[in-house]
Order: structure tokens, then sequence, then C-alpha cells
């Protein structure tokens, strides 16, 4: 019985992630920067990521959208990575759930006066 070693990982291109993640490439320069996505460089220079970095870009749009800073983004990225918390992650995590659950909400109130103030005006011309 032979024993095949595992294949090596795909690295993908900068711009394969930007299309992927739907982002541009300067954005996820930007993230290599504040040391959320590691690249790796092929011979000529070029940067190269895992294929997963496109997951990792969707999820930091999110959350900087959410209102996460870049340095929370980094306090969440272990947790993603492994599954794993300490109590103290934990209470950052639900810290983090619980502020954009309080802003989904606002949003929602929101959104139902505007509908409340589309119903009356689709009754006058």
């Amino acid at each position: 019985m032979t024993v095949t070693e595992p294949a090596a990982e795909r690295l993908v291109r900068i711009g394969e992630v930007a299309r992927g993640a739907g982002v541009s490439v300067r954005a996820v320069r930007y993230y290599e920067e504040q040391g959320l996505l590691i690249a790796r460089r092929s011979p000529s220079g070029q940067r190269l990521y895992r294929q997963d970095a496109v997951a990792l870009v969707r999820f930091f749009q999110q959350m900087y959208a959410a209102g996460l800073t870049s340095r929370r983004i980094t306090e969440l990225l272990p947790c993603w990575d492994s599954g794993h918390t300490d109590a103290e992650q934990r209470a950052m995590l639900r810290t983090e759930h619980d502020r954009i659950q309080a802003k989904v909400d606002d949003l929602q109130a929101a959104l139902d006066r505007l509908d409340e103030v589309i119903a009356i005006t689709d009754t006058h011309p």
C-alpha cells in the first residue's frame, strides 16, 4: 500500500478573490494590510490566497457593513478558523450580536413606518 501526499492546496490570485467576493482588488489589498488576509507570493511576486479567501472577504464585508472595526474582525477570526472560543470571545460575540440585532430592530421599525407611508400614498392619486 502506498501513501500519497495530499494534493497541494490550490491558491487563487487576487483578482479571483476580488471577483468571487464582489469587491475591488484594492479592498482585498486593504484586508491584507489590516492583517485580515494573508497572501503568499508566487515566484513572480503575485499575491496568492487560499481558496477560502473569497468566503473570508464576504464575511469581512458583512461585518464592516454591520459596523465592526478591523480590530474587532481580527478578534473574530480565531473563532471562524477553529470554531472554538474562550469565555471572553463568547462574551464579545454575544455583545456584537446584540448590537447588530438592535440595529436590525431599528431598521425594521423604520421599514415598517415607510410601509405605512407607502400604504397611505397608494390610496391617494
